[in-house]
């Protein structure tokens, strides 16, 4: 093992001297125009390119010999494992505090958001629960526990808020992760330090009808002619398991009556993706209803406009469901529009039909992004079949035999 120069040493070096071996592969001590003051040099060949490199350390006495020493170790360790000391200390010097990443993450993400409330809220919740806390660290300092720590006091408070927010924090480490400024990203464990809050979401869930009840639901608030406005949105709604603003929203150039089909454009969609639905027989007959004797309505007209003209508002409906008060799962709460997706939802599991097909019928992003990639159908045949039962089940369960 060669001899480490020591700081007697490097302290009587001159300007005259010739570089200093130091005692690490490659790494020397080079005179400078000042007595006593020299350069740490470190060459070694990159293991990535191939070529000689030249590697600052620093100026002695400013940089001392351990410290020198020590730095040239961890860069032969980096060296024998196949990387370039170089390019690790450049990543290393541009490595973002969790404030800076995800403020760089919301410019890139914000273009995405249709609805300004969204947008403003992406942000706005990491800097109440999350920047006061952790902000200021380098990303890749960043443990679970840092990020347990700093959702704990909203967990179980307001779950709802704690869970966008945990999954706004893991879009930014994974995008911090892509850009290699961390190995891993810690909030893909992080619920393991955080106490259970699935009672906590199951209560704040929207309230919703149970599936067997929403027949005679159907016969006694949906059924008396004319059905127009507030009611007919509801009852498309619920024949076609859609949210209120997909239906709210939509026009007639999105129905095809010919092959029974309502195809809702992507800047409608929570998904952002075009979503075909496949209509029942049912559905049909009330979206006819609506038609009021046009045979040919403007391909750009609401379906279901306000009495008044213009877009039902979401509160047509909540008014609706609020003055005929239907009981809902949740003790004391009034059933709610969007709950009523539930009832499909909890009607399709107990009739056993899959998951997936399910989960597409609700427009809902599937969960295996493997299933996903490989999947390119939305299996429109076998959910047209699903709900025309649907809709059978709906418009004949309420009726008294």
């Amino acid at each position: 093992m060669a001899k480490k120069i020591t700081d007697r040493q490097a302290r009587a070096i001159k300007p005259t001297d010739k570089p200093i071996a130091a005692g690490v592969t490659g790494l020397t001590l080079q005179p400078t125009t000042v007595q006593g003051r020299g350069k740490w040099n470190l060459r070694f060949v990159s293991p990535v390119t191939g070529k000689r490199r030249d590697m600052g350390l620093g100026v002695f006495p400013d940089v001392a010999v351990a410290a020198a020493l020590e730095e040239a170790e961890k860069a032969r360790k980096l060296i024998a494992a196949g990387n370039d000391p170089i390019d690790a200390r450049q990543v290393l010097q541009t490595i973002p505090t969790f404030e800076q990443a995800a403020r760089q993450r919301w410019e890139q993400v914000a273009p995405s958001f249709r609805n300004a409330k969204h947008k403003t809220q992406w942000i706005t919740s990491l800097e109440q629960h999350i920047f006061p806390s952790i902000g200021a660290l380098k990303v890749d300092a960043l443990t679970p526990k840092h990020f347990a720590d700093a959702l704990a006091p909203s967990w179980l408070g307001i779950p709802e808020t704690a869970k966008r927010t945990k999954m706004r924090c893991a879009d930014v480490m994974s995008a911090c992760w892509a850009r290699g400024f961390t190995q891993s990203n810690p909030l893909d464990v992080v619920e393991h330090l955080l106490p259970s809050n699935a009672a906590v979401f199951r209560q704040h869930h929207q309230p919703a009808m149970p599936w067997k009840d929403v027949p005679a639901f159907i016969k006694q608030h949906l059924s008396e002619k004319p059905i127009v406005g507030a009611r007919a949105a509801l009852l498309f709604l619920i024949l076609t398991a859609a949210r209120s603003g997909e239906v709210r929203g939509a026009t007639w150039q999105e129905i095809d009556f010919d092959v029974g089909l309502w195809t809702v454009p992507a800047a409608r969609m929570k998904a952002g993706k075009d979503h075909r639905v496949p209509l029942s027989g049912a559905a049909l007959d009330l979206l006819r209803h609506q038609l009021l004797g046009e045979h040919k309505p403007r391909p750009d007209g609401l379906i279901f406009p306000a009495l008044r003209g213009g877009q039902l508002s979401d509160m047509a409906l909540t008014s609706f469901l609020h003055r005929v008060k239907p009981a809902s799962d949740i003790a004391g709460r009034v059933a709610t529009a969007h709950g009523f997706r539930s009832s499909f939802r909890n009607w399709a599991a107990d009739n056993r039909y899959e998951s997936d097909l399910a989960e597409r019928a609700l427009a809902h992003v599937i969960a295996n992004k493997v299933q996903a990639a490989y999947e390119r159908t939305d299996r429109l045949e076998a959910r047209k079949k699903m709900m025309n039962q649907w809709a059978e089940f709906l418009m004949t369960s309420g009726v008294d035999e």
